[in-house]
Formats: structure tokens, C-alpha cells, sequence
């Protein structure tokens, strides 16, 4: 059974707090950012679909440290701007930086070690997300 168009604004959606992440055998602390998925994983109401579109707000200084994934997924930066970090899958030792803003897009490849922060100490930022084919437990 085909699903129904869900036509809403982003602020309708429920935000969440992403307090902590999981990366190999540690939980790192996640600070000041919110999520709020436009689109999710599974049946959600409006079908099963193959991605996962998040919209993400970074509080002045918020921060989401190095962490990996087994879904590929794009950033697309609408507001602010971010520290982006690639890290050695070994030595999780930083190999890439770079600065980014309104416009920017960053790709991420399954299991590639990244991180990123807002650099204002006043202004908030927010980026899209989109994840293919994300699991149940997927949360940055």
C-alpha cells in the first residue's frame, strides 16, 4: 500500500536533544545539539523509505565528536558555521579540516571517522542531514 505525502515545516516537527554518541568502546558526551527527523527509517507514517532526512540545530560551541557509521550520509549547511574533521580509522588522529557554511556540502562515506562543531560562541547553526539506509538505532 503506497504512502501519503507528508507536507510540513521543519519547527512542526519535534526536536530531541542528542546527549551522548557511542564510538567503538566509549560514549562520548554530544553538546548542544538537537535533531529532528523530517523523514525516518522504517514505517513512520508515511511509507518505508531507503534514507533519512535530519534537520539538526548546533547551539553556539555545540559539538559532535568523532564518531563513525555503517550508512553513508550528506551535510548540507544552511546556517553558521562548522569545524568539519575527518579522522585516521586507526589512530582517530585528525588527517582533514575544514571550515564550512551556508552552501557547503559534506559527504561522508560508511564508517569514516568525523566530527564537527559550531565555531560562533553566539549564533546557532543548522544543517540537513540525509542517511541512506539507516537502522533503527541511528542517532547522529
Amino acid at each position: 500500500m503506497p504512502g501519503r505525502i507528508d507536507i510540513r515545516h521543519w519547527d512542526e516537527i519535534e526536536s530531541a536533544e542528542v546527549a551522548s554518541l557511542k564510538y567503538r568502546d566509549r560514549t562520548l558526551e554530544v553538546k548542544g545539539i538537537t535533531i529532528r527527523w523530517l523523514s525516518k527509517y522504517g514505517d513512520d507514517g508515511t511509507g518505508s523509505p531507503q534514507y533519512g532526512l535530519r534537520f539538526f540545530t548546533a547551539e553556539p560551541g555545540g559539538e559532535i565528536p568523532i564518531h563513525a557509521h555503517p550508512y553513508h550520509q550528506t551535510v548540507y549547511i544552511l546556517t553558521g558555521q562548522f569545524r568539519s574533521w575527518e579522522f585516521d580509522s586507526e589512530t582517530d588522529k585528525p588527517v582533514h579540516e575544514k571550515l564550512c557554511g551556508p552552501g557547503d556540502f559534506i559527504y561522508v562515506p560508511g564508517m569514516v571517522p568525523h566530527g564537527m562543531k559550531n565555531i560562533s560562541d553566539t549564533v546557532p547553526g543548522t544543517f540537513l542531514c540525509c542517511i541512506c539506509t539507516p537502522g533503527s538505532d541511528t542517532a547522529v
